[in-house]
Order: C-alpha cells, then sequence, then structure tokens
C-alpha cells in the first residue's frame, strides 16, 4: 500500500474504522473530512450480493437526483435532420452528425452524456470501443436511446443531474451524489435517492442479502461506512 499523505492521515483520524456511522453523521463526517483544494465530488459505493456473470443479475438503471450533482453536463446528441433541430433547441452541447462521428472515431470523447435516437444506432455501434469503457455507450436500458420528442426531457434530465449507475464485474455499484459544497440536508438527500434506486433495481434472481455494504467517500478521501440496516429503512 502506498504511503497516505499527511491531510489524508489527518482525515481519517476522524473516522472509526470500527464504526457503521447512520446517513446523517457520515454525511457530517463527509463534509468535515474534505481536504482537496478544489470543491470534490462526495460519491457512494455499494458492495452487492448478485453474480454478474449472469444475465438475470445485472443491475443497471438511471435516477434523476433532486438537487443534481453540481457540475455542468456536456450532452451530446446522435440525431439528424428534424431530431437534431430539436436536440439542439433543447440544449444539447453537441450535435453527432457524420463528420462529429469521424471526430469520435480517432479518440475525441469531451463530452459527459451521450444520447441516440433509433435511427442513428447503426452508426453509433461503430464507436462501441471507444464509447463503452468509458459508460458513453447510448443504451435503451438506460434510457439513453430515445425517439426523437424524447429529446427535450432526456437532455432536461441529465443537466438537472440524472445519474445512470450499473454493477461492475466485482458486484459493486459506484456512482456520485454532489459536490463537497452541498448542504448536508441536499447531500443527505441525494444520497437517500440513489439508495433507494439502487434498492428498486433489484434483479428478481438475487437470492439473500442484496445490498450488503455501503460506503461514502469524497475525492481522495477515505471510506465512511454506513448503517446498511439504518440506510435501508
Amino acid at each position: 500500500m502506498p504511503k497516505r499523505g499527511r491531510k489524508y492521515q489527518e482525515a481519517a483520524a476522524k473516522i472509526d474504522r470500527d464504526q457503521y456511522y447512520t446517513r446523517a453523521e457520515a454525511i457530517k463526517l463527509i463534509k468535515e473530512t474534505a481536504y482537496t483544494k478544489f470543491d470534490g465530488t462526495v460519491e457512494v459505493h455499494f458492495r452487492l450480493g448478485v453474480d454478474p456473470r449472469h444475465a438475470d443479475q445485472q443491475v443497471r438503471d438511471v435516477v434523476v437526483l433532486p438537487h443534481g450533482l453540481g457540475k455542468t453536463v456536456r450532452i451530446l446528441v446522435f440525431a439528424e435532420g428534424e431530431d437534431a433541430r430539436l436536440a439542439e433547441e433543447s440544449g444539447a452541447d453537441f450535435i453527432a452528425d457524420d463528420e462529429m462521428i469521424k471526430k469520435i472515431q480517432g479518440g475525441w470523447v469531451d463530452f459527459d452524456v451521450a444520447i441516440a435516437v433509433p435511427s442513428m444506432m447503426g452508426k453509433v455501434g461503430r464507436l462501441g470501443r471507444i464509447l463503452g469503457p468509458r459508460g458513453l455507450m447510448p443504451n435503451p436500458r438506460a434510457g439513453t436511446v430515445a425517439p426523437g420528442p424524447d429529446l427535450p426531457r432526456l437532455i432536461e434530465e441529465a443537466k438537472a443531474g440524472r445519474v445512470e449507475f450499473r454493477v461492475d464485474r466485482t458486484a459493486n455499484v459506484h456512482a456520485p451524489i454532489g459536490k463537497v459544497s452541498f448542504t448536508e440536508e441536499q447531500l443527505l438527500e441525494n444520497m437517500q435517492t440513489l439508495i433507494d434506486a439502487v434498492k428498486r433495481a433489484r434483479p428478481a434472481a438475487t437470492k439473500g442479502a442484496y445490498i450488503r455494504r455501503i460506503t461514502i467517500a469524497n475525492t481522495m478521501g477515505p471510506g465512511i461506512r454506513l448503517d446498511a440496516s439504518e440506510a435501508l429503512a
């Protein structure tokens, strides 16, 4: 393990590694242990009792956080003609026409969310190796592939704080809930909204305990363990 810096060690000293904190206690500690000069991101990490190797135990969904994420979200929309015009009028930052698609094939991924209309998925599919590993690939299950009339709603949700979460190959889910500068109440409400969404996304094939551990952390900060029974009540 690499040696931690002084500021990290001072932050970690405020946390009892053997204690499981309530949601309110954890949020309070998140703000107290933030030490970066920039406004760090607060993330929640879930350890799930699923086996991601099985298709019927995948966990993937989206949730709109009530207080957003506290950052500017850059949205790219794969669309043509009238759909492209509607997307641009609705606030999309980039419209992915053929020229833009070539730019992405060259490695450009300077955006945070990608949305596509179904008619463009043939072209989008060629970008899977670039967009997939970065979590930017439009997907019907995630609600990022939709007909033109749905574009204004999807763009508005993405700008407001739409978060997509999915289980990784180690059965963990990681998702942001805002910035350290948020009030404790804002972070608490965002966190509870995310927890409720992960609960609802439980696969029917899952047996036994579903959410086994919940940890919250800020950028570069130590993890804070939540009392899962209190958080899930």
